[in-house]
């Protein structure tokens, strides 16, 4: 698929040696399409991971879609360097006034915080306030599933006795839903996090329905107004190495962890780790872009 970004982001060329067509802005302006204009919330600490996480899971379709990449301007972090963020990211002072097709809201590391308690809390909550009136579909990934259902329906994220971390075996509901279109009855999903969101809660409010949920992790996906939010409780864009980072980062940091479960080979660290998620995340990105953005958002934003 070609996805417009800008030519030197450093994604670009990571994506290009894995064979995905990324478009630059000087090819772009030659093809008479209008691309799907897609916002990027990144919340998460490693910008530039997430960027190819993200990139990668969005390439399987072939609509052109138009990046714009954002970030909180309340909360700057440590680990993506400032320039790289003046040079690629925007703010919502910056597209406040503009409309996107799609919206996606990563996942962020303060789970075990209270959502108030954020230092940019107001500021997301004026971002998915203002994404009902101008974006098409908004897709909120892990905290940022959390963090939506809380201010939209005002459910609670429960904290866990032992963190979900590992590769979990989902089953599908509602098949004839269009997100869910091309899953097998079992497909697999990452996930990595300390809290969780009740299927209790979840069933006390007409407007949410369950996709798809885990004996072992819990409800994954929940749709809302016909997709116009559409929550993601795991992280289906993490490539084969991210759990084995997070892993290995932890122990180094002298953090109890288990190992992830259903990951590594015969459970031994030093073994590469099977993917075998890609091909439903692929699914899940694609189904979004063509069922509740391409097919239902207006010519003229």
């Amino acid at each position: 698929m070609p996805i417009k970004v800008q030519s030197d982001l450093p994604a670009k060329k990571i994506l290009e040696d894995e064979n995905i067509f990324i478009m630059d802005e000087n090819r772009a302006l030659q093809q008479d399409i209008r691309p799907l204009q897609i916002a990027i919330l990144n919340l998460m600490p490693n910008k530039q991971e997430t960027e190819v996480h993200l990139l990668r899971s969005l390439s399987n379709t072939p609509l052109q879609i138009d990046i714009t990449f954002l970030t909180t301007s309340t909360y700057v972090g440590k680990n993506t360097p400032t320039s790289h963020l003046h040079q690629f990211y925007l703010t919502f002072e910056d597209v406040c006034k503009r409309k996107f097709d799609g919206l996606i809201i990563t996942g962020a590391p303060v789970e075990l915080m209270e959502f108030e308690e954020v230092t940019y809390w107001d500021e997301l909550t004026k971002i998915m306030e203002w994404s009902k009136t101008h974006v098409t579909s908004t897709l909120h990934i892990c905290w940022g599933a959390q963090a939506g259902l809380y201010y939209h329906y005002g459910i609670q994220k429960r904290k866990l006795d032992k963190k979900i971390f590992g590769i979990y075996k989902h089953r599908v509901y509602k098949r004839r839903i269009p997100f869910v279109r091309g899953f097998d009855d079992i497909f697999y999903a990452p996930h990595s996090r300390y809290t969780t969101v009740f299927k209790e809660d979840i069933l006390k409010h007409e407007d949410l329905e369950i996709l798809a949920e885990s004996d072992e992790a819990g409800v994954f996906i929940v749709m809302a107004q016909y997709g116009k939010q559409i929550y993601i409780m795991g992280h289906p864009e993490y490539d084969r190495i991210s759990l084995d980072q997070e892993y290995k980062r932890d122990i180094g940091k002298g953090i109890d962890i288990d190992l992830p479960v259903n990951y590594y080979p015969d459970n031994c660290p030093d073994n590469r780790p099977y993917l075998v998620w890609r091909a439903h995340a692929n699914a899940l990105y694609t189904n979004w872009l063509n069922y509740y953005v391409y097919q239902v958002t207006p010519y003229i934003l």
